[in-house]
Parts: structure tokens; C-alpha cells; sequence
């Protein structure tokens, strides 16, 4: 038998936990966006949204895993996309994430171990170290990366999020039940 090296072992573990999700948390700024943040001259805040994880948001809801956002900042751009996206759980504004997920977990009934969170800066890091599976965007903190399960290989606000998504439904064998719908 070949052996079989760190990161092989490493991205089987994190396959593992994948098949086990109920619930995927993201934060907004540097996951659901690239971190930037717009304003106009009348200090409106613009954030741009990547169509393809609004899309992979959509079909992993699709397959029973439930999507949730904890985000530091609010922003009525955030409320107004996570609606059209059907995302019933958002909690804006909440620096200290730990009491947003606490009350996420209560009123969905998931235990730690069966949720994720993508994260990319050190106010994630309080959520990232309480769920089963711990992911960083590929341009996350130094700091996020080391206590990550896994990195992304696509920056956040560009395609991270459908990354993970994808990952996730092709562990629980769904993906191929879902890009059944496109091919027939």
C-alpha cells in the first residue's frame, strides 16, 4: 500500500466533516465580497456580490443544508442580497460573533459539529473554532489560514463561497443530482 501523505490525509479529514454539515455560516466582508468596502459622496455603502456563490448558495440550500450570515458590520446591501437569496438567517452587525452563533445554533437545533464557517479575518475566528469544519478564503489572514481545516484556492467575493458549496454537495453525493437538472 502507497503511503499516503499529510495533505491527502489532511483533505480527507476535512471530506469527512464535509458529509456531516447541516449548516454553512459565512461572514460577509472578505467571503461574500472581496473586503472592499464603496461609498458614495452621500456616504452610501455599496458591496458587490459574486452571481456564482449566490448561486451555489441557492442549490446547497436546495439539498437541506441550511445557510446562515454572521457579520461584523450591517449594511442594507447585505439584508437585501441574503433575502433574494432566501437566506432566513442573518445576523448583522455583531462584533462579538460568538453570541450570534450561539443563538443561530439554538433556533436551528444544529450541534457545533455539524455546521462550517468560511471566514477570512480575526473576528472569525470565535465561530471557526467552535464548528466541525473551520474554512479560510484562499486571501484570508494568516492567522484564519493556520486554524483553518481548509483554504479555498479563490479569493473571497470571487467565487470562495461556490467553492465550498460545490465541495460540500459533492461530499454528501448531491452534486450530481443537482447538475442533473442542467444536463437533462
Amino acid at each position: 500500500m502507497a503511503a499516503v501523505d499529510s495533505s491527502q490525509k489532511s483533505m480527507a479529514h476535512v471530506l469527512e466533516k464535509a458529509k456531516k454539515l447541516k449548516l454553512l455560516i459565512l461572514d460577509v466582508d472578505g467571503v461574500l465580497t472581496d473586503g472592499r468596502l464603496f461609498f458614495d459622496n452621500g456616504g452610501t455603502e455599496y458591496k458587490c456580490f459574486h452571481a456564482r456563490d449566490g448561486h451555489g448558495i441557492k442549490l446547497l440550500r436546495q439539498t437541506g443544508v441550511e445557510v446562515a450570515v454572521i457579520s461584523g458590520r450591517s449594511s442594507n446591501s447585505v439584508a437585501l442580497r441574503m433575502k433574494n437569496l432566501g437566506i432566513e438567517h442573518v445576523y448583522q452587525g455583531h462584533e462579538n460573533k460568538r453570541s450570534a452563533f450561539t443563538e443561530l445554533l439554538e433556533k436551528t437545533g444544529i450541534a457545533p459539529e455539524h455546521a462550517a464557517h468560511i471566514g477570512d479575518d480575526l473576528l472569525d475566528l470565535p465561530i471557526m473554532m467552535r464548528v466541525g469544519l473551520a474554512i479560510a478564503v484562499s486571501d484570508a489572514n494568516f492567522a484564519v489560514k493556520e486554524r483553518a481545516d481548509w483554504c479555498t484556492s479563490l479569493p473571497g467575493g470571487l467565487g470562495a463561497v461556490r467553492e465550498v458549496c460545490d465541495f460540500i454537495m459533492q461530499a454528501q453525493g448531491s452534486f450530481d443530482k443537482v447538475l442533473d437538472i442542467y444536463l437533462k
